[in-house]
């Protein structure tokens, strides 16, 4: 069977990788993200745009990768599950986020939109970077082994089909929304 999107290939994939990642930072830039006090209020519980947008991305990406994945126009190359690092660096993210009011990719987007404000939070990625690379070889030996589950996935963890798995990530998406509706709406009555 042919794939839907053969014609994707070679320069043509690299063109529409770069369309697409255009395409996400305006959709960025449109959806309020790019916006330092949008992301803040999130943080207060004031302001869920960063919630919808994020869930819409994960539910589109996730969808989008079945899709290539199915349309064998996409690999997986599964890296290790490192749990110890994994909640260290979420950790570190999420500090890093309230500090900086930004997300890496949504401090790129409001650097293009002209806001001179992300370019301090980019040097500290750079910053932050370049001491990862400096320091990995002790991370490799003293944190990536903690609670290290190998190249694992959550359709071989659990044994459920893979299309279960977006099934119910598209649920629990609309779950999501549903109830912040709702705390919208008790906020505005």
């Amino acid at each position: 069977m042919q794939p839907i999107l053969a014609f994707l290939s070679g320069t043509s994939l690299l063109w529409a990788g770069l369309l697409f990642g255009v395409v996400f930072g305006f959709l960025l830039h449109r959806g309020g993200v790019t916006d330092y006090d949008v992301i803040v209020k999130q943080f207060l519980f004031r302001d869920f745009t960063v919630l919808k947008v994020m869930f819409t991305a994960i539910v589109v990406g996730g969808v989008g990768v079945f899709i290539l994945h199915g349309q064998e126009l996409a690999n997986f190359h599964i890296k290790p599950a490192t749990m110890l690092a994994v909640i260290l660096g979420a950790v570190l993210f999420g500090i890093g986020m309230v500090i900086y009011g930004y997300c890496p990719g949504t401090g790129v987007a409001a650097i293009g939109a002209g806001k001179l404000d992300a370019l301090a939070g980019f040097a500290g990625m750079l910053v932050g970077g370049a001491l990862y690379a400096f320091t990995y070889d002790w991370v490799a030996a003293k944190i990536l082994p903690v609670a290290e589950l190998g190249k694992a996935r959550l359709p071989g963890l659990t044994a459920l089909p893979e299309w279960l798995w977006y099934v119910a990530l598209v649920a629990m998406a609309s779950g999501v929304f549903a109830l912040v509706a709702r705390v919208e709406k008790g906020r505005i009555a």
